[in-house]
């Protein structure tokens, strides 16, 4: 008899775990993620990156945080992606909402799923869209706009049995050094299938262009100029274009030779490989027959342009180097063709006052250059540099007078100290550093000296692998 209500009590005792369990059981911490109101997929980009994720909870100890995860593009759990917490909006008690950014570098898929955990480690269910859907599109748009294929061009030349490559341009705007993004290529407003790369064979005519490939993300107008690919039995017609006309002004970094688009370009002036010039345009500023060799894959063709520049030519009679003799003077003469040429003479890079005719009368020593300049027509100039030297200063000997009216009007000390690793400083009566170099040319002082009452004076510092001198120079008129 007892050993029955031992029994019986020992069922009791069951009968009460088990209650309990279940009991226990029923305040659980659980997360309840609600549907996405009205989103059915997570574009984000530059100009957009915010969402919101809304959830309930219950049995959670205070101060739980929670944060929203993404899965990986295969849509699996096993490593998470973590997005950015931008904000927590706390609804009621238990409920609560998510403002989250999704991850710049995100690799695009149209089968990803969200959830929410919990600072205690447990993990919501996966959220469903408004289509009802727990996988759905998420990429991050990191180029949003139009940009360009082909080098800007909008055609390009096939042969017959021959391909080219379509390919992505460098220059901005372009999304060609954003690692991550893939293209959809498009031939007469048909997708190509299996063509994701930066680039594209082509071997048929037709009018194509690239789209930027977002998956669902996708929008029309983040896409390139369309080109319209023809072909030639017999290789393509080439055509050069100068930007400037032909003929052409010739200024500045000169016109821009633009040749018919193909695969590769060699270019030659005047029968003569141009070095380097590989691309499919060449800037100049000279004239002469240019033309380029294209390969349009599979074929070449050769195109010329004769270029012709309407500037003026300009030639001078100077002896560079020349030695001027105490006494003797030299005329120096430019000849042009310029309309209209107006002359702008200098000695050590002074402009010359009142001397404005073709030629010029040297009687002192110094650095002189021309400037000739075309007036009119087509506004240039050209410039030509020349030095004139005098008798060398012997040997040790330093001078310390400067006639400014003499054959020498400047201070020219031995040609020894002439050199790169010989430093020459002067310094005024007032302390002032009017000179500091190297390699020293003997044209000390290139600018107005103040005479007021008195002759100035002037010091130098002589420093060279031979040891330093020093000494006084006085400038008289």
């Amino acid at each position: 008899m007892i050993q029955k209500i031992t029994l019986s009590f020992t069922k009791l005792l069951l009968l009460f775990s088990i209650l309990f369990f279940a009991k226990s059981s029923t305040y659980a911490q659980t997360i309840v993620p609600q549907t996405f109101d009205g989103l059915e997929k997570l574009c984000a980009g530059n100009s957009f990156n915010e969402f919101y994720a809304t959830f309930s909870y219950i049995d959670f100890p205070a101060g739980t945080t929670f944060v929203v995860e993404l899965s990986d593009a295969a849509g699996n759990f096993t490593s998470p992606v973590s997005t950015t917490l931008l904000q927590t909006i706390d609804v009621s008690a238990t409920q609560q909402t998510i403002k989250y950014a999704v991850p710049t570098d995100l690799v695009g898929s149209d089968i990803y799923s969200l959830r929410v955990k919990s600072s205690t480690g447990v993990t919501s269910t996966r959220f469903k869209n408004s289509l009802g859907n727990t996988s759905f599109p998420a990429y991050f748009k990191q180029f949003e706009g139009s940009f360009f294929i082909n080098n800007k061009s909008d055609v390009a030349m096939l042969c017959s049995g021959g391909s080219l490559t379509l390919s992505i341009s460098t220059e901005d705007p372009s999304p060609a050094s954003i690692a991550n993004i893939k293209y959809k290529w498009y031939k007469d407003d048909v997708l190509i299938a299996g063509q994701s790369s930066k680039e594209l064979v082509v071997n048929s005519t037709g009018k194509y262009y690239a789209e930027i490939d977002y998956g669902q993300c996708s929008d029309v107008n983040f896409s390139s100029n369309r080109v319209n690919v023809t072909s030639s039995s017999s290789g393509s017609a080439v055509t050069i274009d100068s930007s400037l006309g032909n003929p052409f002004c010739a200024s500045g970094t000169g016109t821009v030779l633009t040749a018919t688009s193909g695969n590769s370009y060699v270019w030659k002036k005047d029968g003569v490989i141009i070095t380097g010039a590989t691309t499919r345009t060449y800037s100049t500023n000279e004239s002469g027959v240019y033309s380029v060799e294209v390969d349009f894959g599979g074929c070449k063709a050769i195109g010329s342009i004769d270029l012709q520049s309407n500037s003026f030519e300009a030639t001078i009679d100077a002896q560079d180097g020349y030695k001027l003799n105490e006494g003797e003077t030299i005329t120096v003469t430019v000849t042009t063709d310029a309309t209209g040429a107006t002359y702008e003479w200098y000695l050590n890079n002074n402009l010359i006052s009142g001397q404005t005719a073709n030629s010029y009368v040297i009687s002192v020593k110094g650095n002189y250059k021309v400037i000739i300049s075309q007036v009119s027509g087509c506004i240039a100039s050209k410039e030509f540099s020349f030095r004139i030297n005098g008798d060398s200063t012997p040997s040790g000997v330093i001078p310390n007078i400067i006639k400014l009216s003499g054959m020498n009007p400047y201070w020219n000390i031995p040609d020894e100290y002439k050199n790169a690793t010989t430093k020459v400083i002067i310094i005024s009566s007032n302390g002032d550093k009017v000179l500091d170099v190297v390699n020293y040319q003997g044209d000390w002082p290139q600018n107005n000296i103040d005479f007021k009452n008195v002759n100035p004076v002037y010091y130098y510092v002589i420093q060279s692998d031979t040891g330093e001198k020093k000494g006084s120079i006085t400038v008289i008129k």
